[in-house]
């Protein structure tokens, strides 16, 4: 028997309606056709303010800054699945999802997304644009964080998704990247469904 299962989607872009989103949508969508729950958490939407050290999270497990970071937190320790995307910004992820990721610190304390299947999505402005560096600065994070990794499976079995544009939206056309996203959709659910079965 399947428990339900439930996937998040972060959007590291800082614009609403971005080519990141497009990718992430299709992840989801992907992992929906085999059963299970999905939302997206999109941080050109929220407001999140930096990390600022002050350590209280790791006496009391709650960060003491008050925005939208807390029920975000509290989202994550329900999601079973995570895919993470991010446009590559200088070969990296954007300022935006660095914060995202600074400020699961609490999560951290005790290890809240251990065993939490998370895979990984980034778009480029070309094909070789630092897409593989981006994504493995997520993997970095989620393994810090006692995620399990996945890529995007078979056929291709590479980092996760990676999509190239260099216009608005125009990841929409983009095939390659398409496949990718949805085969890592696929692959997060998958394993997600089979950790969860009883």
């Amino acid at each position: 028997m399947i428990n339900m299962v439930k996937i998040i989607g972060i959007v590291g872009s800082p614009r609403k309606g971005s080519n990141t989103e497009v990718l992430i949508d299709k992840a989801l969508k992907a992992a929906e056709e085999l059963g299970v729950d999905t939302d997206v958490i999109n941080l050109s939407k929220v407001d999140i303010e930096p990390c600022i050290a002050c350590d209280i999270c790791k006496s009391t497990g709650e960060c003491a800054i008050y925005d939208d970071m807390r029920k975000i937190n509290d989202e994550l320790q329900e999601a079973q699945g995570l895919i993470i995307g991010s446009p590559v910004y200088f070969g990296n992820v954007t300022s935006q999802l660095k914060i995202f990721m600074d400020r699961t610190r609490p999560l951290r304390a005790d290890f809240k997304l251990k065993n939490v299947v998370a895979g990984a999505i980034s778009v480029g402005a070309s094909r070789n644009g630092g897409q593989e560096t981006t994504i493995s600065a997520i993997h970095e994070y989620l393994l810090i964080q006692d995620a399990i990794i996945v890529g995007d499976g078979a056929p291709m079995a590479h980092y996760g998704g990676t999509g190239v544009s260099g216009a608005a939206l125009e990841a929409e056309h983009d095939e390659h990247g398409i496949v990718t996203a949805k085969n890592l959709g696929k692959r997060v659910a998958e394993l997600t469904i089979r950790l969860n079965s009883d």
